[in-house]
């Protein structure tokens, strides 16, 4: 029968505490030469970190401290769609109809922006609960915006 050969640990406590030692050593020269380059990585990383949430919500980067926490998603649709309600207010086709929506659309908007604000300190399942009903609510309101502003078609 062959003889099975157990190889050998490559790192093993001793070789832990030799590298330990070296560092104690080493750390201090090194130390402030490496520390510039570890801050601009981290500098770096960082920046692409709040690039990528950022093109996420589909705003510019300097928004982005705006629309932080686990709601900040929603806060986006809901500044989005008053944005959009503001816009259709000032269009030059706009009908009593349409101020009207506006209006009662932008109540609608504040409540809901209240509501996520307070989702914020709920429970994981509450929160996730009261944001997905937000989400519910809001998806009409910004449908029948795109409707009136003549993005969208018109659904009988």
């Amino acid at each position: 029968m062959p003889r099975v050969r157990r190889s050998k640990p490559r790192f093993t406590p001793g070789h832990a505490k030799n590298l330990v030692g070296v560092a104690k050593i080493i750390g201090p020269a090194v130390l402030p030469v490496v520390t510039p380059y570890l801050m601009k990585a981290a500098g770096a990383a960082r920046d692409r970190l709040d690039r990528y949430r950022a093109r996420k919500l589909g705003i510019d980067v300097a928004e982005l401290p705006e629309f932080t926490g686990r709601g900040g998603a929603l806060h986006v649709r809901i500044v989005g769609a008053d944005q959009s309600l503001a816009e259709l207010e000032s269009a030059a086709s706009t009908t009593a109809d349409d101020r009207a929506y506006a209006a009662r659309a932008r109540d609608t908007l504040t409540k809901l922006a209240a509501a996520v604000r307070a989702a914020e300190r709920m429970p994981t399942a509450r929160r996730k609960a009261a944001q997905k009903s937000v989400g519910q609510v809001l998806d009409p309101i910004e449908r029948e915006l795109l409707r009136r502003l003549g993005v969208a078609a018109d659904r009988a």
